[in-house]
């Protein structure tokens, strides 16, 4: 596993406390939000160590039978085997995500009249309900979320006013910056929110010593939202890999 996946990695592993590590695979579980995939999620499986049978069927009982997950499959997975071994259990390809890289100069430039505001304890909720509803959460997945800026991450909210109208958070680690948790709220979009939250996120990035910075978002695909994937490419981000999700259904 190279920089960019341990970092990658670590900015997931550290929003859980209860993240349970099997044989190099990370079973990530929210109780408070069972029915998303990307919440719940198996990563790492064939990455470090090639994967097996057994140590697939011990996360995925770990995941618990009621929980909808992905199980995220990195590039150059081994063995090859594994995608039959899902296929046999009932997993079925789910969207991918699109991982990109960049170094840490400046994005063009762009404007808002937006406020950035970086996240303390005040605004800790305000900055989960955005990012909860940005992403179609349940409402209980809130404190969970609100707990991000203590696990590490750097968060920001774009203001409109005194209105919280978009989200965004950066995980630094090893010279790398991950950026994730960017929601915008439909009625403050096109005001320029998330490319805004792009420049600071990065800037945190080079101030803290970064070289690099990655991020991820859905695979381009016919039909579904690509506004996030276009923000990023201009950006001046560069296209690496896609990370394969193969969706397990919960059984009610």
């Amino acid at each position: 596993m190279n920089r960019d996946e341990q970092v990658v990695r670590k900015a997931y592993t550290c929003l859980y406390p209860d993240a349970v590590e099997l044989g190099g695979a990370t079973v990530l579980r929210s109780p408070s939000a069972p029915s998303s995939p990307m919440l719940n999620r198996i990563v790492g499986l064939g990455a470090d160590l090639p994967a097996t049978e057994e140590t697939l069927d011990v996360a995925l009982a770990a995941m618990g039978d009621e929980t909808t997950c992905y199980v995220s499959l990195s590039p150059g997975a081994r063995p090859p085997e594994v995608v039959d071994w899902l296929q046999a259990r009932g997993l079925e390809p789910g969207w991918g995500w699109m991982s990109f890289r960049r170094g840490v100069e400046d994005p063009p430039a762009t404007s808002t009249t937006l406020r950035l505001v970086e996240v303390g304890p005040r605004e800790a909720d305000a900055f989960a309900r955005v990012v909860a509803t940005g992403y179609g959460l349940p409402d209980a997945s809130v404190p969970w979320i609100a707990e991000t800026p203590e696990r590490g991450w750097a968060c920001w909210l774009a203001l409109d006013g005194d209105e919280p109208a978009a989200a965004a958070a950066v995980y630094i680690a090893e010279g790398a910056g991950y950026l994730g948790f960017a929601a915008t709220l439909d009625e403050h979009r096109r005001k320029g929110a998330q490319s805004a939250l792009l420049t600071a996120r990065i800037r945190q990035a080079r101030a803290r010593g970064c070289d690099t910075v990655l991020t991820e978002t859905g695979e381009r695909r016919e039909g579904l939202p690509s506004n996030s994937y276009r923000n990023i490419l201009r950006a001046g981000f560069e296209e690496v890999a896609v990370t394969a999700n193969w969706l397990r259904p919960g059984r009610s």
